[in-house]
């Protein structure tokens, strides 16, 4: 219980850190929003982001989030090479492979499937995972609990044959949530989706870790310029939290957006993003 007040803690000072950044509060004025002592939100911080306040402040400065949403880049995905974060905060995206189901794989609900499920903590929150032989098939926020979250999942393939089960599959790809990703091998997702929702994932897959891109980017990346609508349903209909990087997405204005699994959450996971390169930096 007290990990999830702690996260709670630190998401809304991140949120209200990337809000506030051009008037660059104060340790006591960001403790104070979170009502405990400077003295205390220092080490939950750094503890948790692995990095001070002071230093994530000075990380999110107005200048980084110009660099990647200015005029005249390459494309969005190479902005955060551009900016020097290019060290080995990215590596698990290089390792994430993406394998659409065949028709028949997901023929009649899911009929022919079998499907290991299984339930872990993240820094942002309960987790429910969910695998095939061929890889991870669902992730998402337990939120309301390990009875709803199966529901939903139950609901992607009602007729699938499930098995309370942390396998190998799930375990590896939940190593990007730690620190030590010398471990990582690759990441495999088996994905149900039409073909365009797969192409809009894959091209997600393209933003590195750290980096931001717009709803307008992920169209061109996908061969639908102009198509930021329908792309923007695409990517709240993704399956995969965190290792799909929808966070990842922002409107051009450079806020964040709404997210599938909450605005807090998404604030927190590019924060704890850029902290991780801040340490790698």
């Amino acid at each position: 219980m007290q990990d999830v007040i702690d996260y709670n803690r630190i998401a809304e000072a991140i949120g209200f850190l990337t809000l506030n950044f051009r008037q660059q509060p104060t340790l006591e004025e960001v403790a104070d929003h979170v009502h405990i002592s400077p003295f205390h939100f220092q080490r939950l911080f750094k503890a948790w982001a692995g990095v001070t306040p002071k230093q994530f402040l000075q990380y999110i400065s107005a200048e980084y989030a110009k660099s990647i949403l200015r005029d005249g880049r390459s494309t969005l995905f190479d902005a955060a090479f551009e900016t020097g974060l290019s060290g080995t905060g990215r590596l698990h995206d290089l390792f994430v492979k993406m394998e659409g189901m065949t028709p028949g794989e997901y023929k009649n609900g899911g009929e022919q499937l079998a499907i290991n499920y299984s339930f872990t903590e993240s820094p942002f929150g309960m987790l429910i995972a969910a695998s095939t032989h061929k890889g991870v098939c669902h992730m998402a926020f337990a939120d309301n609990g390990e009875d709803a979250a199966f529901a939903e999942l139950q609901k992607r393939f009602p007729n699938a044959r499930y098995s309370k089960l942390a396998d190998a599959i799930q375990q590896n790809a939940l190593v990007v949530f730690t620190r030590d990703w010398s471990k990582l091998g690759e990441i495999k997702l088996h994905l149900k989706g039409t073909a365009f929702q797969i192409k809009v994932w894959e091209t997600l897959l393209k933003i590195p870790m750290g980096g931001l891109a717009t709803y307008a980017g992920i169209a061109e990346g996908a061969g639908r310029a102009g198509a930021a609508r329908a792309v923007g349903t695409a990517i709240g209909s993704n399956p995969v939290a965190f290792l799909i990087p929808c966070h990842r997405v922002i409107k051009a204005s450079g806020e964040a957006g709404q997210y599938h699994w909450g605005s807090v959450r998404k604030n927190a996971m590019i924060g704890w993003e850029a902290s991780q390169l801040c340490v790698d930096g």
